[in-house]
């Protein structure tokens, strides 16, 4: 599950800074603003991309996930990109958790050798 979970977190930190780059042409929001926010949350992507192992990483992968919806406030498109992302967390998790199971029953099933 790790593995899915933070291949879409590196995704969104990539779309975050890509949606920076717009914010500052778009928005009335000034430089230093658009990049304090985008650069917390692209270090929150890269942070939770070690803490998904541990409690609560996933609820915050939840919670980062709502802020990129969220910043459609901001930019239009990002309502789109953020649902997108959203759905793509949810299948990480879901798909994730059952390729982890099915690793543990295969190597459950595997005599040991040692």
């Amino acid at each position: 599950m790790r593995t899915l979970c933070a291949s879409t977190l590196i995704g969104e930190f990539f779309v975050i800074g890509f949606a920076g780059l717009v914010a500052m042409k778009m928005s009335d929001l000034s430089t230093a603003t658009v990049w304090s926010v985008s650069g917390v949350a692209m270090l929150v992507c890269l942070l939770l991309c070690g803490m998904l192992g541990r409690p609560g990483g996933v609820q915050s992968g939840w919670v980062l996930q709502a802020g990129l919806i969220a910043s459609g406030f901001v930019v239009p498109m990002m309502f789109f990109l953020g649902a997108c992302f959203a759905g793509l967390w949810w299948m990480s998790i879901h798909y994730g958790r059952e390729v982890d199971r099915l690793k543990a029953a295969r190597a459950a099933a595997e005599p040991d050798t040692a």
